[in-house]
């Protein structure tokens, strides 16, 4: 039996329970943020729920892949779960800041950091702690959207602004900001005007779909977001994903399959990643949980990636 890291919920994927200590002695670090700030669609409301259920979901699995030639992820890294970070229901601003503070002491442990969410809005004080620490940093973005607006009805960190945040970051470069899977007809207009204004690169799901090499589109997009920085971060949105393997999340069609995906961030973790976060799971509206399930794998596909890239080294 996994450690419970709260109530009866499992560490995730069975990692080592470091919610009481300060000694974080693994090599990644997994941490909760609870977290769903201002909505910005009606009802479609949960995803605070999601670090949990991610954790419940990953108990079914082992760190095997033997389709990435039989690596035990396990066997060549130590996972730790922090848990969550401290958030104040309806007081965005001091969660935020919390969310920074909390994210900034554990980039200064220097292990590879994942962030189970919560909305897509704890990217911004996720990134803000690491540029706090001094590095520059890249990002590939994948989702559906660009998240950039400059705000949602006067509220500056709801989860359709945190990429204009970044773009107003110091320590972000922007032209090594990659949005990448971009589709569909809940981005506004603007939104790509925004990301071209502030140097930020745009890569369309039809991008990725007329690509000849997947694996070598993703060599290309990794590249991008390394130029003239110290780390690459990456952050995924579950609506990247094509509604058909993400109930879980919000429903766009025209996305990304399973395999499109991991196939490229096992590229991007062995070319070299400080950290990475995935949002937007609902638990709410998935029966079955299939889109919390699905974060264990890509969380263990970009490790494996990760172990490859540090045997590089």
């Amino acid at each position: 039996m996994t450690e419970r890291i709260y109530g009866n919920t499992p560490c995730f994927l069975g990692a080592k329970n470091l919610s009481k200590t300060n000694e974080y002695d693994t090599d990644v670090l997994v941490y909760g943020v609870p977290f769903e700030g201002p909505c910005t669609w009606g009802d479609y409301t949960g995803c605070e729920l999601g670090p949990k259920q991610i954790r419940l979901s990953s108990a079914r699995y082992s760190g095997y892949l033997p389709e990435l030639d039989h690596i035990d992820v396990f066997e060549h890294l130590t996972l730790g779960d922090v848990g969550d970070v401290s958030t104040v229901p309806h007081n965005v601003d001091e969660t935020v800041q919390n969310i920074e503070n909390f994210a900034q002491s554990l980039w200064h442990t220097n292990k590879f950091l994942v962030g189970l969410g919560g909305d897509h809005g704890i990217t911004y004080p996720i990134l803000k702690g690491l540029t706090n620490t001094g590095k520059r940093v890249g990002i590939i973005h994948l989702d559906a959207h660009y998240d950039n607006m400059p705000h949602y009805e006067n509220e500056q960190f709801a989860r359709n602004t945190p990429f204009m945040r970044l773009y107003e970051t110091e320590g972000i470069r922007n032209e090594s900001l990659i949005h990448t899977g971009i589709h569909g007809p809940r981005n506004q207009p603007e939104t790509g005007k925004y990301a071209q204004e502030n140097g930020a690169v745009t890569i369309t799901i039809n991008d990725i779909r007329e690509c000849n090499d997947l694996k070598a589109f993703a060599k290309d997009i990794y590249q991008q977001a390394s130029k003239e920085v110290d780390v690459v971060y990456l952050t995924i949105c579950s609506d990247v994903l094509d509604f058909a393997f993400n109930p879980g999340g919000p429903v766009d069609g025209n996305g990304l399959t399973s395999y499109e995906l991991l196939t490229m961030i096992h590229e991007f973790g062995k070319l070299g990643l400080i950290g990475m976060d995935f949002v937007e799971v609902y638990p709410m509206q998935d029966a079955n949980q299939n889109s919390s399930h699905f974060v264990s794998t890509a969380v263990l596909y970009v490790l494996a990636g990760h172990i490859q890239y540090l045997n590089k080294g």
